[in-house]
């Protein structure tokens, strides 16, 4: 899924408040936190299979309403805290949207059955020479 971030940008909803941290009495003053919240269920951008799959996939990252919540403060821009926080929800999207291949099971090879078991007889028979002879 190729997530555009105008599209994106539409259905975002942004909370700003006033952020601890580097900034002297600039933090005191200006509301640089900023919290991005996604609503998945109610987006227009994905499909309903892909929805089921991002809800699922980003079960603890929802809020009780329901929204997906991405809080950046890193920085003492509200601008730049919003582009970061945007990036931030297109690459957790990205990554919940993959599907992981289907693990195949595999047998242990007769070949290596047999290095195992050898190297466990070698190894008994070194230790078993190293106990000490009390009978003479």
């Amino acid at each position: 899924m190729n997530l555009n971030k105008a599209d994106l940008q539409k259905e975002i909803n942004y909370k700003t408040s006033r952020s601890g941290g580097k900034g002297g009495q600039n933090v005191n003053k200006v509301s640089s936190k900023v919290e991005l919240l996604f609503d998945v269920a109610g987006s227009g951008l994905f499909t309903d299979d892909e929805k089921s799959l991002l809800t699922g996939k980003l079960q603890n990252r929802l809020n009780k309403d329901g929204l997906v919540q991405v809080i950046c403060d890193e920085e003492r821009s509200q601008y730049l805290n919003k582009e970061k926080a945007v990036e931030r929800l297109i690459a957790l999207l990205g990554r919940a949207l993959q599907v992981q291949k289907a693990r195949k099971p595999t047998k242990v090879s007769k070949a290596a059955k047999a290095a195992r078991l050898d190297n466990k007889k070698r190894q008994s028979a070194k230790k078993e020479n190293r106990g000490k002879n009390y009978e003479e």
